[in-house]
């Protein structure tokens, strides 16, 4: 036992020792090349010296990041996420000039800004030789992922011997795109598992195909009155946005009073990228509790100082990030160059909004995720959004995406790796919340937007210029939480004043018109009286696939072109409009109508069920959130030692049942358990 101990403190000098004569190496050779570096006095030193003093250089500077740099981490938790990923190189620049003035014979000097150049270059280096040091022995690796997470568990209860489970949702990747991508080769991680070790199985989600109803329906174990992203209500005069912190912490207490538990992860759970918190014990990156600003007990934007709080991560994520943004801006010129159709507009903040999706949050909830499994936690879920974001702007199955899950899939492998040196064994699962379906916007194609045909059939005037509709990408939300920015609050999502216009949202393909000034949900009959041709004009139009409205004659109806007009309670039989839709159709619809907040009309696109291709009322050529298509078809990889699930799983809140047994399968009723009461406050 003893002799085990002096080994691997021996060890550890060691891994010490060689990570400060790279470290010494390195600064000579920074001193070499940049002018305003240097490491010997004016008139001139030996070699022997300028040795000397770039040891004693590098030696300060390590002790200097070691000791004082988890202090400055811990007074800056005020400052917003990202703006403390940019402070660490200034920060990391004053603690190299304090150890180059530490040396007695004052023999160092540098540039303020040439300081922060060296110390980048020096914390990049001393990482990577630690680390490659330390992946020779498990046990320091180890404790080198534990810093990298920053999630000890410290002295919690004692970690069961029971298989703990780890969910990892990548958010809007369909069930056939996962497929071609395994068929490619882009995608040897999952090939692996589907090789031997786990199934995969389609699953159908609800009308509202979006990750505000999948997840929380996934999470919580209902999604009951999501209707849409976004959509009005008249009660209250507000617009719910899925990814709205506010709304989302509404929608999760909503789910909480009606299933009367936590969620998935009430058991020793960890809960991160989320919309949600399913219960959580551990919460980080969730936008539900993202609504308390600039407090020290609000910890949805703890895993970013978690991982920053280790200089090392900064310098590799900001040079990923940059490279992402140089690599958008390439691939959008050339997309306009040979004019690629379908298309949309990717300028603006768009590249750095993908840069964060696909760098800053993978690297971070993947580091929060190999925490959360070697501090031997029970459930994990954790959402990846990286491919959705590029997927919306260049296409589901464009090179860029294909460039996306081919990074995700190393995400994946990593993940498995950490498995390995976990201290009870994991079982990976991986879903998706929705898929996506192409085809190009309804107003590139009919050069107005869905507002303007419902202003043009209720006799109003129709602008000149269309006003583009807001992509309400999940990323945009997480950004403005990690910049402390509340979610921006368009003119399409205030409060509507009594007698206004109708209120016209978006959410992909699904339309939601609503009349702000009837305190209740109008019947076909109460539109047509007031706007006799409104009904007519959106059912007939060819870019539309069919109406929901209600009816005082039959409770609900769907309309189509030419007059359809079907009962809900027939379309079974004759499903009409409904017909290309895919299986299910009838029955999500249903649903729907009979939520408490369905808007007056629900409009759904246009679908060509040949070509997979539906017309999103965003700015979106790969887009989500109703019926036609691949978006409508996610999938659930499973280890093939949990239970089978079953052949058809409809809808979110089947996927959460199929999860929480899995839960009770790994270790004895996990849920549901009594929600907290400060949860469901």
């Amino acid at each position: 036992m003893r002799g085990g101990r002096w080994r691997r403190v021996a060890s550890q000098v060691g891994r010490s020792v060689a990570v400060w004569v790279v470290s010494t190496l390195t600064m000579l050779v920074l001193a070499g090349i940049l002018p305003d570096f240097r490491l010997q006095s004016v008139d001139g030193d030996s070699a022997t010296r300028i040795a000397v003093t770039a040891a004693f250089g590098a030696g300060a500077f390590g002790v200097l990041s070691a000791l004082v740099w988890p202090l400055l981490v811990r007074l800056l938790l005020l400052v917003p996420a990202l703006v403390l990923g940019l402070l660490v190189f200034f920060l990391n620049g004053a603690l190299l000039l304090i150890a180059l003035r530490l040396n007695p014979a004052e023999r160092g000097d540098a540039a303020p800004e040439t300081a922060v150049v060296v110390a980048a270059v020096m914390s990049a280096v001393a990482s990577a030789t630690g680390g490659a040091l330390a992946v020779r022995d498990d046990d320091a690796y180890r404790r080198r992922l534990y810093r990298l997470a920053d999630r000890r568990r410290g002295t919690g209860p004692a970690i069961p011997a029971t298989p703990g489970m780890v969910f990892i949702q990548l958010d809007g990747v369909g069930h056939d795109v996962l497929t071609a991508a395994v068929g490619k080769g882009l995608m040897p991680t999952v090939a692996q598992w589907l090789g031997g070790t786990h199934r995969l199985t389609p699953w159908r989600t609800d009308w509202s195909s979006q990750t505000g109803a999948s997840q929380l329906g996934i999470l919580h174990g209902s999604n009951h009155d999501v209707p849409a992203f976004r959509w009005y209500e008249k009660d209250t005069g507000e617009v719910m946005v899925s990814n709205r912190p506010t709304s989302a912490a509404e929608l999760q207490r909503r789910a909480v009073e009606r299933t009367g538990h936590g969620g998935l992860l009430s058991v020793d759970g960890a809960s991160r990228g989320n919309l949600f918190g399913g219960g959580a014990d551990e919460q980080a990156l969730v936008l539900s509790i993202a609504t308390r600003r600039r407090s020290r007990e609000n910890r949805s934007r703890a895993g970013y100082f978690a991982y920053f709080s280790d200089p090392a991560n900064a310098v590799r994520t900001a040079m990923s990030f940059v490279a992402e943004v140089g690599r958008e801006i390439g691939q959008s010129t050339r997309a306009r160059v040979r004019k690629v159709r379908p298309r949309v507009g990717r300028g603006g903040l768009y590249p750095f909004v993908r840069a964060f999706a696909t760098v800053v949050e993978r690297d971070v909830v993947v580091a929060a995720v190999m925490g959360d499994m070697l501090a031997g936690r029970t459930a994990v879920y954790a959402d990846l959004v990286a491919y959705d974001e590029v997927a919306h702007h260049s296409g589901p199955m464009s090179r860029d995406a294909e460039k996306v899950l081919e990074r995700l899939d190393r995400s994946l492998a990593l993940i498995e790796q950490i498995a390995e040196h976990a201290p009870r064994a994991y079982r990976i699962v991986v879903l998706s919340d929705h898929g996506q379906s192409p085809g190009e916007t309804f107003r590139t194609r009919y050069g107005l937007t869905l507002g303007d045909l419902v202003r043009a059939g209720s006799g109003l005037p129709v602008p000149r210029k269309a006003e583009r509709t807001h992509s309400g990408a999940e990323a945009r939300a997480a950004v403005r939480a990690a910049l402390r920015r509340p979610v921006e609050e368009r003119r399409e999502h205030r409060p509507a004043r009594r007698g206004s216009e109708p209120i016209v949202l978006a959410s992909g393909n699904l339309g939601l018109v609503s009349f702000p000034d009837v305190p209740h949900r109008m019947s076909k009959e109460e539109i047509d009286a007031r706007h006799p041709a409104l009904l007519t004009t959106l059912a007939n139009h060819p870019g539309i696939g069919f109406l929901l409205v209600r009816s005082e004659e039959h409770g609900g109806v769907v309309l189509g072109p030419f007059g359809t007009e079907i009962p809900l309670g027939q379309l079974d039989d004759e499903p009409g409009p409904l017909a290309d839709f895919g299986p299910g159709v009838a029955d999500v619809v249903r649903r729907t109508h009979s939520f408490p907040h369905t808007a007056d009309i629900m409009v759904n696109s246009w679908y060509d069920p040949v070509e997979g291709e539906v017309l999103a009322f965003e700015e979106q050529i790969g887009s989500h959130g109703g019926l036609g298509g691949a978006q409508g078809k996610p999938f659930l990889l499973s280890p093939v030692a949990l239970s089978e699930p079953p052949e058809e799983i409809a809808g979110a809140e089947q996927i959460h049942r199929v999860l929480r047994g899995w839960l009770d399968e790994a270790g004895g009723p996990q849920v549901p358990l009594p929600a907290r009461q400060e949860r469901a406050a």
